[in-house]
């Protein structure tokens, strides 16, 4: 009955926007009701695999990789919920799987149509984006569903609390829970789903393949990046809105100390980058776009990263790093990228989805929790001052991600039986 009037809900939005959504040129509603589908359908049974964004994305590599390699005649379908999610999965897994689709509204036309091409065998989602309709689809045809790198923040926390009733009804639906933590799998447990199907296996981000930064390409991106010889980089990645403006006084103050320090920002969500252009204008600096630095002539101080997929190889020429979605209540980024590198990383207060990661790696002294920006320029000009410690720290940082590998193999070992 609650499935009944779920899905009823969304043949009603369904109706209300279909013709704005038929009139509107390569409009994103049309795109998730129907998702185009190549010809060449998939021969026998595959793996499904979903990831919603470009965290989700990074998370999954690794998995597919080892997928293809342990199996290499198993077809995997991926799918991928945002624009920029797929675009990165473009880039890194065209190839390799079957299909990139994009996955479809939770509305029953949109999921037994997709369902239908895919022809899975098993159902695995990455980290988050869990839809009940499909759950319930999937277990209605008798394929099962598997969470994987599982992870709950204290505001999926909250709401699952809040929905209880529903909640632990589509986790019925789910045939394993294989998550980050023993903190994540207490808060799914704490909510009624059944302790026996939550399991924790660690963390997949760590066992992700980084290809090493030779000479040649830290040259190469120096060089493509018109930054100086003497320069000194400063990488703030994956940054929020409300996060830029203390990042530039932050910087205003360091170069009064240090004239050889750049920036570099990368905002999480690309279409802010103009904005963070006139912000930097108006604080007397001198901004470029990463699109536009080809026909600039000018030395800049700030670098702004309006494209894709570059910021993981970009953190391996910076002096010290910040991740962004950590001052301001979003949450927090991938800690990984840069600690991989040997740079240090520092990160603000609101780390929670990255609660764990963040812990060791402030226990491994390879990152330092900043608590605004007072404490963030007083952490940067320490670094700033003692380049060794820097790298000691750095160095920290690298040992830090090699230790912790090992959670794909835990996740083949759980995906087993099914395959």
């Amino acid at each position: 009955m609650l499935l009944f009037f779920y899905q009823f809900l969304w043949t009603i939005l369904v109706v209300v926007f279909l013709p704005s959504a038929l009139l509107a040129k390569g409009g994103r509603i049309r795109e998730r009701l129907a998702p185009p589908l190549p010809s060449g359908r998939p021969a026998g049974k595959t793996v499904w695999i979903h990831a919603l964004s470009v965290g989700e994305v990074i998370s999954a590599l690794p998995l597919v990789k080892a997928l293809k390699r342990v199996h290499p005649s198993q077809e995997i379908v991926f799918t991928v919920t945002t624009r920029q999610g797929m675009h990165i999965a473009r880039e890194q897994l065209l190839g390799q799987v079957q299909a990139l689709l994009v996955m479809p509204f939770d509305f029953w036309w949109s999921l037994r149509r997709i369902v239908r091409y895919i022809r899975p065998g098993l159902f695995i989602l990455v980290e988050t984006d869990l839809w009940p309709g499909l759950l319930h689809l999937l277990r209605q045809k008798g394929i099962k569903s598997i969470l994987i790198n599982g992870r709950i923040s204290p505001r999926t926390l909250r709401s699952y609390a809040r929905y209880r009733f529903f909640v632990k009804r589509m986790f019925g639906d789910v045939d394993q829970c294989l998550m980050q933590s023993n903190l994540d799998t207490d808060r799914l447990r704490r909510v009624g789903v059944e302790a026996a199907k939550v399991r924790t296996v660690g963390n997949i981000k760590f066992d992700r393949h980084w290809a090493p930064m030779s000479t040649e390409e830290y040259d190469g991106w120096r060089h493509r990046l018109k930054l100086k010889p003497e320069d000194w980089v400063w990488v703030a990645g994956s940054t929020h809105r409300g996060e830029e403006e203390v990042l530039l006084d932050v910087f205003l103050k360091l170069r009064a100390f240090f004239p050889r320090l750049r920036l570099i920002i990368a905002p999480r969500k690309l279409e802010e980058a103009t904005d963070i252009y006139d912000l930097t204008l108006k604080k007397g600096l001198k901004p470029v776009l990463k699109t536009a630095l080809i026909q600039e002539k000018v030395p800049y101080d700030i670098l702004i990263l309006n494209t894709l997929g570059e910021l993981g190889r970009i953190y391996g020429i910076a002096r010290i790093s910040f991740v962004g979605g950590s001052l301001i209540p979003a949450g927090g980024h991938n800690l990984l990228e840069p600690a991989y590198f040997g740079r240090p990383v520092l990160f603000g207060p609101h780390t929670e989805n990255f609660v764990l990661m963040s812990e060791l790696l402030i226990e491994a002294d390879g990152g330092k929790r900043v608590k605004d920006g007072e404490d963030l320029f007083r952490r940067m000009k320490d670094l700033l001052v003692d380049p060794q410690g820097a790298d000691r720290m750095g160095q920290r940082a690298r040992a830090f991600v090699e230790m912790n590998r090992g959670a794909l193999k835990r996740v083949l070992d759980h995906l087993h039986p099914y395959l």
